[in-house]
């Protein structure tokens, strides 16, 4: 165990604000430790003289210290919070759990208060949970410092939640299905401890199988990513995080911005991390149960076995809407089948045994089929007849499970009669669903998982760049009093590597005619000002200019300008090598800076079809290798890269070193807020950035 873990394991616990008065707080909390806590409880409180048969002290620094504090509990006013905590820091206190509310869920006069709080806190050095938190809970030492009204029962789930409410709910509902935990934490506001430091604490911990969290936010994403990574090559980790929402989208002044929100930031963050994110609290502990009582499948293919058609379709359905496959039995297999269930039996996969089966006749199939090298997996579906004991059925179920080691879900399709065999499955660790699609779902997490464990982690690559000249480049932009950057910053990509066509930014006619000779070809001309974004839109780019018409189409183009916006500030025309666009694909490559996990990479189709298909991926920055050619592969286009309809497939490789020099660009300049390649050209001698648009922080320069 780490840092938090007298926490969780203390010998003594200190209620600052113990009350006997009825229907408080203080009196819940103090009632629950004395009711089942292995350990002292302290009361504190300088308005009473005992509290619950406990004596009172006035202050926590006043209780003797042979044997020390282990937890502070604080259910004091809000305003004499942070004296509290004070005292238990100089009191020698590790840990303290703040129960009180009227903090930053508040306001204005709340934020300053938890600002005060946080600060002692830090000053101590304190494990501080909540403010605005229900309390922890950990059931070895039967610790219930909480104001729920129920205590959890004991098992190897390990439990965080940014709602107190959502505790109180799930202790309700998971007493009723025989659902144990290890620990749970009320997160509150999370001034100090927030989840990657309790994800960190139970990742330690032999006796957490399964880490489960309801949130809503994450306070570091960069942390979170890197801690939970860690955690998850043993450890499953499974969330439910609430609050999807693309706020924020509308205001972004780029592509990437605009497709690469906030929720997205959350969906790439959680799956780079390992983590396995559900929608509902019934997947949540549907993927808990089965993680921690299953082994791990050595493939996707899953037997199915029933009694019964129907719902044996409706499971054959549910693998097809999973990413598990139905198993295709060896002639062996076959052969054992034929011989040994009824003529009537559909002996391929899902194997139906009819619905005169009593549980020996599961048992044979049921053998018969783990028996098979091209099953890793499989779900027992049955529906109650005359004939079949429930129990009977569990006890066979449980014995193959254990002599073949390999994961087993139930789907025992009944009610009452089902209470006994559910206990026996139970007590093995088989999870059993009324609905075969969530025992599919659950079989198909634990598939996932194991991917998740096999991940080999790489760390991004670093590449000889010129970091002082993009510096420079980005700084001229605060020189100029913008926040903005096009064209004209195209050096920036040569400095990180990132290839460019030829040519530069001109001021006058004839400095563009002498650099469309020294291309020597039919060049692209572009108006380059960072008050018009849209320059294609108001006729401020020409295509296939002769080098004897670049002085009138320069004009041409400031004339244009000018026209759709007398005062925009024109900072000349771009001169550009043509892009044989009909050779390659035009892909985009850019970066959306997310409040949370910083900057998130967009990879995806490019060009004009950018916001019409919308065919793109993101990744948290910085990315490795693997990582950057994975996103070549999640886009729906990527067949075109690979030469689809006779073209010639594109240099991959050149695309996903284009993608991590980005990366290791936009991780160096945290004042690149938002930053479009479009197009980013790929072709099969490599890439070319077309073209550049950034948005900049001027203070993080």
């Amino acid at each position: 165990m780490g840092r938090l873990s007298t926490l969780f394991a203390p010998e003594r616990v200190a209620v600052i604000g113990a009350t006997d008065s009825e229907g408080s707080v203080g009196r819940a909390i103090t009632s629950n430790l004395l009711e089942s806590f292995d350990g002292d409880v302290v009361a504190v409180n300088p308005y009473k003289d005992d509290v619950l048969g406990l004596r009172c002290y006035d202050n926590v620094g006043d209780v003797e210290t042979s044997d020390g504090i282990d937890v502070a509990v604080v259910v004091v006013p809000p305003d004499a919070a942070v004296e509290a905590i004070r005292d238990a820091g100089a009191a020698g206190i590790e840990n303290v759990v703040v129960i009180t509310a009227g903090f930053g869920e508040t306001g204005s006069e709340g934020a300053a208060r938890e600002r005060d709080l946080r600060e002692a806190a830090e000053a101590y050095d304190l494990n501080l949970v909540g403010p605005n938190s229900l309390g922890v809970m950990s059931t070895p030492r039967g610790l219930n410092a909480t104001f729920g009204n129920e205590m959890a029962t004991e098992g190897d789930i390990s439990f965080m939640s940014q709602s107190g409410a959502f505790v109180t709910a799930v202790l309700d509902w998971a007493a009723e299905r025989d659902v144990g935990f290890k620990d749970i934490v009320s997160l509150g506001n999370k001034a100090i401890l927030d989840e990657g430091d309790f994800i960190a604490e139970w990742g330690d911990d032999p006796e957490t199988e399964v880490i489960l969290g309801y949130l809503e936010d994450i306070a570091d994403g960069e942390t979170f990513v890197q801690t939970a990574r860690e955690v998850t090559q043993d450890t499953p980790i499974v969330l439910v995080k609430s609050g999807r929402t693309d706020a924020g989208a509308n205001a972004a002044a780029s592509h990437t911005g605009a497709m690469a929100g906030s929720e997205r930031a959350y969906e790439a963050g959680l799956e780079q991390a390992g983590t396995l994110r559900v929608e509902s609290v019934q997947e949540l502990f549907d993927f808990a149960q089965i993680l921690s009582g299953q082994p791990l499948p050595d493939g996707e293919e899953i037997a199915i076995v029933t009694n019964a058609g129907g719902p044996g379709v409706m499971t054959t359905d549910a693998v097809g809407d999973s990413d598990l496959s139905l198993s295709s039995f060896e002639d062996e297999t076959l052969d054992a089948l034929r011989e040994t269930m009824p003529e009537e039996a559909n002996i391929y996969n899902p194997v139906d045994i009819i619905g005169d089966a009593p549980a020996e006749r599961f048992e044979t199939a049921l053998e018969t089929v783990l028996e098979d090298d091209n099953v890793a997996m499989a779900v027992v579906v049955a529906c109650p007849t005359a004939v079949l004991s429930f129990e009977e059925l569990a006890e066979v179920v449980v014995s193959q499970q254990q002599a073949h080691e390999m994961p087993i879900a139930t789907t025992l399709m009944g009610g009452k009669s089902v209470g006994a065999g559910r206990e026996i499955l139970s007590e093995a660790g088989i999870p059993n669903y009324f609905d075969p699609a969530r025992a599919i779902e659950s079989l198909d997490a634990l598939r996932e998982y194991d991917e998740i464990q096999s991940r080999e982690y790489e760390e991004p690559a670093t590449f000889d760049v010129d970091r002082e000249r993009a510096r420079e480049i980005l700084e001229s932009a605060t020189r100029r009093d913008t926040n903005r950057l096009g064209v004209e910053a195209m050096e920036l990509l040569d400095a990180y590597g990132i290839p460019t066509p030829a040519g530069g930014v001109v001021s006058s006619p004839t400095e563009a005619q002498e650099l469309a000779e020294d291309i020597g070809d039919d060049v692209v001309m572009k108006i380059v000002s960072p008050d018009i974004l849209h320059k294609s839109d108001i006729g401020g780019v020409e295509v296939g200019v002769p080098p004897e018409e670049v002085r009138d189409t320069y004009e041409d183009l400031v004339v244009r300008a000018r026209n759709y916006q007398q005062d925009a500030t024109i900072l000349g025309v771009q001169v550009q090598e043509m892009v044989d666009l009909d050779s390659g694909t035009e892909t985009i490559l850019g970066m959306n800076r997310d409040p949370q996990f910083g900057p998130l990479l967009l990879f995806g189709l490019g060009g004009i079809f950018v916001e019409v298909l919308e065919d793109n991926t993101v990744r948290v920055a910085p990315v490795s290798e693997p990582e950057a050619r994975g996103m070549l592969d999640d886009i729906e286009s990527a067949p075109l890269l690979r030469g689809a309809r006779g073209r010639d497939p594109v240099d991959e490789d050149a695309l996903v070193e284009a993608v991590q020099r980005l990366s290791q660009l936009v991780t160096d300049f945290p004042a690149i807020v938002e930053l479009d390649i479009n197009p980013l050209v790929a072709t099969p001698g490599g890439v070319q950035a077309v073209d550049l648009r950034l948005t900049i922080d001027q203070e993080e320069l």
